[in-house]
């Protein structure tokens, strides 16, 4: 099945998906997901901010830009047994894979092996992992997967012609190069971008095809509406149709219809007929939680109706959670896991 995908989509063949008629659009996405996914069943992720604002990049949407003021408040990376209760939680709660994003540029040298031991611990719990720590390098993505993390987050955002309107403390290719890194690593790619910048529907179409023609398409793929933040440049911009919005869904869901397609950040704005319409178009991967990073995110509960109501089911666990034994080996020769973070870098200075 998968000797069928395409990566040799043109900017006239994606702008002519987004301009089909709706009911045309939707569904050819959806004969498209049936030919690799159960259509009633969702994959649940969790999603916990390590280490929270102060980040030198400026993208013009985020609240945890050290270039805008939006009143949040900054956090150290934190320490590893507060992210594995976390996460404890989160499969409680039904999810099957953990993400935990740090706001960095890329990720400092001193706190790796707290991140190490974070990735192997929530593995420990029977999570998949998934990290979004900035730009990796090719040792760094290496080491991650020699850490045993199964996703590296990292989006595209826009297209290459419209992402120095958004961003300019990388680049567009700076971000390929990490997705070139985290795959040449063996690691799984969860990449996307975000509706509702301001873009045009070109640029739409030029973001999806960059992810559409990789190699090798990515694992997973978030489409995010934008949640304007006050503080940030974009507060103010005009919030994207919402049938604008599944279109990108839709087109997501052809281009790369072995791939999980998630339901991202601005579900909070959005009506139970709205998330329909996108599972409808594709979409079978949502963010289970309260809060993404520093932004809202619907109640459990309330997806939880949502499901019931358009009979959708939760994907199960399918990742084998060690022993009792397993795990207290584990913590016995985990000391990084008992300590406070400042006890932590007063002995890497100590020893540097």
């Amino acid at each position: 099945m998968t000797d069928s995908l395409r990566h040799d989509w043109t900017i006239e063949e994606v702008e002519a998906l987004f301009r089909k008629p709706f009911n045309d659009l939707i569904f050819q996405a959806q004969v498209a997901h049936r030919e690799h996914f159960d259509p009633n069943r969702v994959q649940v992720s969790t999603l916990l901010s390590i280490k929270t604002g102060a980040c030198p990049e400026d993208c013009k949407y985020c609240p945890q830009s050290g270039h805008y003021n939006t009143g949040l408040d900054k956090e150290k990376l934190m320490e590893v047994r507060k992210v594995l209760e976390e996460a404890r939680r989160a499969k409680a709660s039904g999810a099957t894979r953990f993400c935990m994003g740090a706001a960095w540029k890329n990720p400092p040298a001193k706190d790796m092996p707290y991140i190490f031991e974070m990735v192997k611990g929530v593995k420990e719990l029977g999570l998949e992992t998934c990290m979004t720590l900035g730009m990796l390098n090719k040792d760094q993505a290496t080491q991650l997967a020699e850490a045993g993390l199964d996703y590296y987050n990292h989006n595209l955002d826009t297209s290459p012609e419209f992402y120095g309107s958004i961003i300019t403390t990388r680049t567009f290719s700076d971000r390929m190069d990490t997705l070139a890194h985290v795959r040449d690593s063996g690691m799984n790619i969860c990449s996307g971008g975000i509706v509702g910048l301001g873009e045009t529907e070109r640029d739409r179409a030029g973001m999806l095809i960059e992810l559409a023609n990789l190699p090798k398409h990515p694992e997973s793929v978030p489409i995010n509406m934008l949640v304007r933040v006050e503080g940030t440049p974009l507060e103010n911009v005009d919030a994207v149709d919402g049938i604008d919005f599944v279109r990108s869904i839709a087109v997501a869901k052809i281009l790369m219809p072995a791939s999980n397609v998630r339901l991202s950040a601005g579900r909070e704005n959005m009506s139970d007929e709205l998330q329909a319409l996108a599972f409808l178009a594709g979409a079978n991967s949502i963010f289970l939680g309260d809060k993404l990073l520093t932004t809202p995110n619907p109640k459990e509960s309330r997806d939880r109706q949502l499901f019931d109501k358009l009979g959708i089911n939760m994907d199960e666990n399918t990742v084998d959670e060690a022993s009792e034994e397993e795990m207290e080996e584990f913590a016995k020769n985990c000391p990084l896991r008992e300590r406070d973070n400042d006890q932590y870098y007063d002995a890497m200075n100590k020893a540097s």
